[in-house]
């Protein structure tokens, strides 16, 4: 018993840092982040998880609750980027709950929860989206590709979401913030 517990606590220490009470205290990269939201142990740099995912975990283009959004490599997003769906406002917007995406504090690596993510595709099947960016406070300039969601198979982490979303106003950045 007391072996148990000792191994539950080694893996809660190595999946977030010491000084992280919560999810939304972690300060790092995207993948640790993501794999401990979704509960997908995924492992490597995101541009990967789609591929890795494959064979192992339902994957679709299909927004939903705990989902991992997976984002392509680019020029701007060399490693790529994972994130995870927190709340689905309606067709073309989202909100995602992820790291080291936006400067906080004057250094990026933070924890953001219920950002805005809205499908710019011409096609509405969400291959290609903008990102709610602290910085500008408010949708980014930049669309970004991504491959899809991979959606998991067990708990998402309590803080994915907060208790009230502002719907509202992921819509206004989407629709208004053109």
């Amino acid at each position: 018993m007391v072996f148990k517990a000792i191994i539950s606590l080694c893996a809660l220490t190595i999946a977030l840092p010491l000084q992280a009470r919560s999810l939304l205290d972690y300060v790092g990269q995207c993948v640790p982040f993501a794999r401990q939201a979704s509960g997908i142990p995924i492992y490597g740099d995101a541009w990967t998880w789609w591929g890795q995912a494959e064979g192992k975990y339902p994957r679709g283009h299909s927004p939903r609750v705990g989902a991992v959004v997976v984002f392509e490599r680019t020029s701007r997003l060399p490693l790529g980027h994972v994130a995870v769906v927190s709340r689905v406002v309606e067709d073309r917007v989202l909100m995602l709950t992820h790291a080291n995406w936006s400067l906080q504090n004057g250094e990026r690596g933070h924890a953001e929860q219920d950002v805005t993510l809205f499908d710019v595709s011409p096609a509405n099947d969400w291959s290609m989206v903008k990102v709610w960016f602290r910085d500008s406070d408010g949708l980014g300039s930049s669309t970004y590709p991504i491959y899809g969601f991979i959606y998991g198979k067990g708990r998402t982490a309590p803080e994915l979401t907060g208790d009230k979303p502002d719907y509202v106003g992921a819509l206004i950045d989407a629709y208004v913030a053109r």
